[in-house]
């Protein structure tokens, strides 16, 4: 595991080392979210309305934010949800901490169609910039921090760059992120990676086909049809993606929406975690000399937003539930005062769990 100076003083908690039964990347990835416990996650879900007409759903943690307990925005990965493992472990082990939690899901992933056409993006940081700006509003004495998982994490390291010195966040964390999205699309069409491509376009194609049913007439000249051929996700981003949401085709979209040019413009604290080997992304996400404040933990193991460290099969644990809590703690010096969360007033209210 390498890490800057800055953030070794819990060397032994930062060190991932995989569980003994669980070096394998791909088991990594894929056993991370199947031997994940069933928490208790108790949550409230808010409809937040858009400049543009359309809308997202945040869901709220129970813990309230104040001048001692900052709030944790969390950006889920690629067609996640408040369902997804990592999701749900880190809110519940950052709740733990003390600290105040808040998912903002992207456009159309609660489970439902957006009102708009669009859908989101891994460079679309307009939404998170929506949402943050609305925190300050509702709780202008609190510290706000952000954890990006995956795509979530692409995005909010480009948010982070593209606001430099007037970043709202005190720090950030990014974990498996495709900072470099052309090697990524490349790196997940390969071997045994096809896989997980399946799998993420089978969804992708899922949430398009929605949007054509609901949306008549739609923006762009297509049939259920050419969504069921697409074979690859940079087919999918050259055909859906890129047009959607302005740019002039796939490798445009790709070179506009990576946050790895944006990162020499960070001025907060934030901590890049990355795995050798990963399935999912290219070695080009990686930065090799990573300048403070950003700090990288790259380790020889770990899978995409894999990170189970030990425990049993029937009962593993996850590094990430800890290394995140300890970051935001030094840089926040959050000091625990859970309280249970009062009710929001916004215009849609419902509650899930």
């Amino acid at each position: 595991m390498q890490a800057s100076d800055s953030f070794t003083q819990d060397i032994d908690l930062l060190e991932f080392k995989p569980a003994w039964w669980l070096k394998n990347c791909h088991l990594q990835t894929i056993l991370a979210k199947y031997l994940a416990p069933k928490l208790h996650l108790p949550l409230t879900a808010e409809l937040f309305d858009l400049p543009d007409g359309d809308e997202l759903m945040l869901h709220w943690g129970s813990v309230t934010p104040n001048q001692q307990t900052p709030l944790v925005l969390l950006l889920h990965g690629l067609e996640g949800s408040f369902r997804s493992h990592y999701i749900r472990g880190v809110m519940h082990s950052l709740q733990q901490q003390g600290f105040a939690c808040l998912l903002m899901h992207f456009r159309g992933c609660h489970g439902e169609a957006n009102k708009l056409p669009r859908a989101y993006h891994s460079g679309d940081t307009a939404d998170v910039g929506t949402v943050i700006q609305m925190l300050q509003q509702r709780f202008p004495n609190v510290k706000l921090a952000a954890v990006g998982f995956s795509l979530g994490g692409n995005v909010l390291m480009k948010y982070c760059g593209e606001q430099a010195e007037q970043c709202p966040l005190q720090a950030a964390v990014s974990v498996s992120a495709p900072l470099h999205l052309a090697a990524s699309a490349d790196r997940i069409d390969q071997g045994f990676s096809r896989f997980y491509q399946r799998y993420l376009l089978g969804r992708l194609k899922q949430t398009m086909q929605r949007k054509l049913i609901k949306h008549q007439p739609f923006p762009l000249p297509l049939t259920p049809n050419d969504i069921k051929k697409l074979r690859t996700i940079r087919q999918f981003d050259d055909l859906l993606t890129a047009p959607l949401h302005g740019f002039a085709n796939a490798d445009d979209y790709y070179h506009q929406a990576s946050a790895k040019p944006y990162l020499a413009r960070i001025t907060r604290p934030c901590l890049l975690i990355h795995a050798k080997d990963d399935p999912f992304l290219a070695p080009s996400v990686i930065p090799l000399q990573p300048q403070p404040p950003l700090q990288l933990l790259l380790s020889k193991h770990g899978g995409h937003v894999g990170y189970i460290n030990g425990g049993t099969p029937w009962r593993p644990t996850y590094w990430l539930d800890s290394v995140i809590p300890a970051f935001l703690q030094q840089h926040l010096r959050n000091i625990p005062d859970a309280h249970p969360l009062p009710a929001v007033e916004p215009r849609h209210i419902t509650g899930t769990d």
